[in-house]
């Protein structure tokens, strides 16, 4: 998709990725056709505050209903790279979706040739995975509370969940506008940066804050570069996030204090995640299962 510039390019940002070995495990705008005044009607329509469009985001997000969703992880460690994938629905007035998982091919027991699919229905408080794997029964549902992970299950599940791959622009920082392409057929504004976790686990939304905040403890780095691409009524439709996580517990808190910034020097999977958003208005209905589905037993690692 070509991208037609405005203004001079930042400097890149470098590209910091992060991600989990073996970790099991979206924002586009519409941009309506101008009459009588044209393409000067489009050119104000461009956000004069690249910072403020990004940042805004998660709040113009909340109150769009419903939407599709596609996801797509893509972790690379030692020269392996694998992806998973994840397609569903959200509600943002409840903050809860739903996903279908697909694992790499066989990964976690499924046969050679074979994506093994995982359901996953996600809260603001936890996360519910069926056919988890790793001794859990293929009838029985998973039921792991967000903040207790310690990327705040950004990654974790295999997909970070439109909400919050949009609440974490909100510790946006630096942000430059990229000029406008087409997505889905549409006109949308891209632009790329980096955020804080901190920062934006600070500015979170009350339901979120508690797993930013677990995510900024969690991730060998704080800055995350990024790429968001926002309609013309401030909707986020695509977003990617770029993460580093180190590779054990000791090394984990060594980054902390030693590499706070960039993490330089820690080794770690290298996990690049994107959400793409669209079919806003989408019905969207989750069941939540009963607690007599919900496995009660130990949990093995995936």
């Amino acid at each position: 998709m070509a991208v037609r510039r405005r203004g001079r390019r930042r400097a890149g940002v470098s590209a910091v990725a992060v991600g989990t070995a073996g970790a099991v495990g979206v924002v586009l705008v519409t941009a309506t056709g101008c009459s009588g005044r044209g393409a000067a009607a489009a050119e104000e329509k461009v956000p004069r505050d690249p910072l403020r469009a990004v940042r805004e985001a998660p709040d113009v997000l909340a109150r769009s209903g419903t939407s599709s969703t596609v996801t797509a992880m893509e972790m690379t460690s030692g020269g392996t790279r694998v992806t998973i994938d994840g397609t569903g629905a959200f509600d943002y007035a409840k903050r809860a979706g739903r996903l279908k998982i697909l694992l790499p091919e066989g990964a976690s027991g499924a046969a050679v040739g074979q994506r093994r699919p995982i359901t996953e229905l996600i809260t603001p408080d936890a996360v519910y995975m069926k056919n988890r794997g790793a001794g859990v029964p293929s009838d029985k549902w998973v039921r792991v509370e967000t903040a207790s992970l310690s990327d705040g299950n950004l990654v974790t599940s295999g997909a970070t969940d439109p909400v919050s791959a949009a609440e974490l622009l909100r510790g946006a920082r630096q942000v430059s506008y990229e000029g406008e392409r087409t997505l889905d057929g549409e006109t949308v504004s891209h632009y790329e940066g980096t955020l804080d976790l901190r920062a934006a686990a600070k500015a979170a939304s009350p339901h979120s804050r508690r797993q930013l905040e677990a995510a900024a403890k969690g991730f060998s780095t704080k800055a995350v570069p990024f790429e968001a691409d926002i309609d013309e009524r401030g909707r986020l439709r695509k977003v990617r996030h770029e993460f580093t996580v180190v590779n054990g517990e000791h090394d984990r808190h060594d980054a902390h204090d030693e590499h706070d910034e960039g993490g330089e020097g820690a080794s770690g999977v290298a996990v690049s995640s994107t959400v793409r958003l669209r079919d806003f208005g989408t019905p969207v209905r989750i069941g939540m299962p009963e607690s007599r589905d919900i496995y009660a037993g130990t949990i093995a690692s995936p």
